[in-house]
C-alpha cells in the first residue's frame, strides 16, 4: 500500500522507533528492500536520489515502486531524497512521489526558510508530504558534495524558527554523520540530538547512517530519531554479492545469475537494518 512519509514517521513518533529509508537506482535493489519489508513486517520508505532519477527514469522509477507498493501487504512511501532544484520536485510530484526533500542546506538559514516554505505549499497542497535539512553533512552521495570545512552541525535555535515558519513535516539535522563510505568512526552529537527534538516535536531524520555503529544508532532512535537514510551499505551488499559470483565462476554471463545473488545480498542487509531500527512488526 503506498502512503506518504508523514504517514509513516507520524506513527514511529508516537511509536518510539525509526524507519528505514532505502535509496533504490534499478528493479533488483527495489525488490530486495520490499522482500525484506514484507518478510520483517516492516514499513518501508523507498528513496531517489537524483542521480537515480538521471539514470532511470522518473516515469520507470515511479511505475517500478508503484506496482512493488500495490502488491506490497506493508505501508511503503516514495520519497525524493535531496532534491535540489524546483525541477526535479515537480517532476516527483508530477510522477506519483508521495514525499519529496528540498534541501536547502546550502543556503542561509532565512533562503533556505523561503525556498522550503514555497516547496511546502506546493506538495501539501498536492497530499505531498515534505523533509528540509538544516545544517550541512560533509561527504560525498550522488550529486550531493560537501567538503568537510563547509559541514556544519545543526543549530537548535535555528530549528525551532525554521520548523515554526515552514511547516514542514520531517527534518534531517546534522550532528555528526556524513554520506558516502566513512573514513573513521563517526561519533554523533546525541545531546544536541536530545536538544533538538524536545525544541521542535516532530519526526527527526538522520542522513548518512550507513557505517554508523549499532550502539550509536540505537542511542539516536531512543533519543528521537525516527527516520534513517541507508544508501551506501546497500551498494556494498549488491557489489559483494557480484563479485561473490564471479569469484566462483568468473565466465558467467547470464545477468539473473549475477543479480539474484547480489538481490539476496541486499534483502538480509535490509533486514537487519529493519531490526536495528525497531521498525521490524510495526506495519
Amino acid at each position: 500500500m503506498l502512503v506518504t512519509n508523514k504517514q509513516i514517521l507520524d506513527a514511529a513518533d508516537k511509536g518510539g522507533y525509526a524507519v528505514g529509508a532505502f535509496n533504490v537506482n534499478n528493479m533488483e535493489i527495489l525488490q530486495a528492500v520490499i522482500a525484506a519489508a514484507e518478510e520483517e513486517r516492516s514499513p518501508v520508505i523507498i528513496q531517489t536520489s537524483e542521480g537515480a532519477i538521471k539514470y532511470a527514469g522518473a516515469d520507470y522509477l515511479s511505475a517500478l515502486v508503484h506496482l512493488a507498493a500495490q502488491k506490497a501487504s506493508v505501508p511503503v512511501s516514495l520519497h525524493l531524497d535531496h532534491g535540489t532544484t524546483y525541477e526535479t520536485i515537480i517532476t516527483c510530484i508530477a510522477n506519483g512521489w508521495t514525499s519529496v526533500m528540498i534541501d536547502g542546506s546550502h543556503h542561509p538559514l532565512e533562503e533556505n526558510i523561503k525556498v522550503t516554505s514555497e516547496i511546502i505549499k506546493i506538495a501539501h497542497a498536492a497530499g505531498i508530504s515534505v523533509e528540509a535539512e538544516l545544517g550541512r553533512l560533509g561527504g560525498v552521495e550522488d550529486n550531493i558534495s560537501v567538503d568537510e570545512k563547509d559541514a556544519r552541525f545543526t543549530d537548535p535555535k535555528e530549528a525551532v524558527r525554521f520548523v515554526e515558519e515552514t511547516g514542514v513535516d520531517s527534518l534531517a539535522i546534522a550532528i555528526g554523520t556524513a554520506h558516502g563510505k566513512y573514513k573513521g568512526i563517526p561519533k554523533l552529537d546525541h545531546e544536541r540530538l536530545d536538544t533538538i527534538k524536545k525544541l521542535v516535536k516532530i519526526p527527526i531524520v538522520l542522513h548518512g547512517a550507513s557505517g554508523v555503529g549499532e550502539d550509536e544508532i540505537i542511542k539516536a532512535v531512543k533519543l528521537g530519531v525516527n527516520k534513517i537514510n541507508i544508501d551506501t551499505d546497500v551498494r556494498v551488499a549488491f557489489t559483494e554479492g557480484v563479485q561473490a559470483v564471479f569469484a566462483k565462476n568468473p565466465d558467467e554471463f547470464d545477468p539473473r545469475k549475477i543479480c539474484g545473488p547480489a538481490r539476496d545480498k541486499m534483502k538480509e542487509v535490509v533486514k537487519a537494518k529493519m531490526r536495528l531500527f525497531g521498525c521490524s512488526g510495526k506495519a
